[in-house]
């Protein structure tokens, strides 16, 4: 696999750039399943076949560090998005779980499996592994992370899924940069992803399946 600097640059704008704007185009839907299923293979074959790339959590990993950091993060979430639900829309606060169980439960096996862990596997193991050459400083690379996985979110339209894909973007890279465990960033992604389920705010981030979760 060639892997000069032009190549790479090349298939990051492709990859990174061009394929997620192209899912806010006018067309039809299986071609835009289409497209991110061929990106998707890609990225998998170059991993598998390219980068010699293993998914398990190292053995000398300091697992304390990262469960301290989660947990003061978390926390911060909690109360930061619970005051913001109490204020934006006091009856959306814990709602699907409260009055739909089985539709509270269904989204976090979907969503964990389905949507965090594909994620996590292009835009932090293959980023990180595969472009780590093209930027001069840890910082631009997590910055410039943030940045492409907050754009291929531009189809929800919503400005706030925008904002919290950035800072969740920087979150995960910098746990990536840290742990270089996809296991350990996904285990961070769905939590955080699952809290804004929790909490209420489905519906103000248009999740899919979320719009009348106020009328179940």
């Amino acid at each position: 696999m060639i892997k000069s600097r032009a190549f790479l640059i090349g298939e990051f704008l492709l990859l990174f750039i061009l394929l997620p704007l192209s899912l806010t185009a006018p067309m039809a839907i299986w071609i835009k399943v289409a497209l991110v299923l061929l990106g998707f293979g890609y990225l998998l074959m170059v991993l598998r076949k390219f980068e010699n790339l293993k998914f398990r959590i190292h053995k000398n990993l300091n697992r304390a560090s990262f469960f301290k950091r989660i947990a003061i993060t978390f926390t911060t979430i909690i109360i930061l998005t619970i005051l913001f639900v109490r204020y934006k829309d006091p009856s959306a606060l814990f709602y699907v779980p409260l009055n739909n169980p089985l539709l509270f439960v269904t989204i976090l096996l979907f969503y964990s499996l389905l949507s965090v862990w594909p994620q996590e596997i292009i835009y932090r193991t293959f980023f990180f592994e595969r472009y780590v050459s093209l930027f001069q400083s840890k910082f631009t690379l997590v910055v410039v992370n943030a940045v492409v996985f907050s754009l291929a979110h531009l189809f929800f339209k919503n400005i706030l899924v925008i904002i919290l894909t950035l800072i969740g973007g920087i979150l995960f890279g910098l746990t990536y940069i840290k742990y270089k465990s996809t296991t350990l960033v996904s285990i961070e992604h769905a939590l955080y992803g699952n809290w804004l389920f929790t909490v209420g705010m489905g519906e103000m981030l248009a999740f899919p399946g979320m719009e009348n979760s106020t009328t179940m």
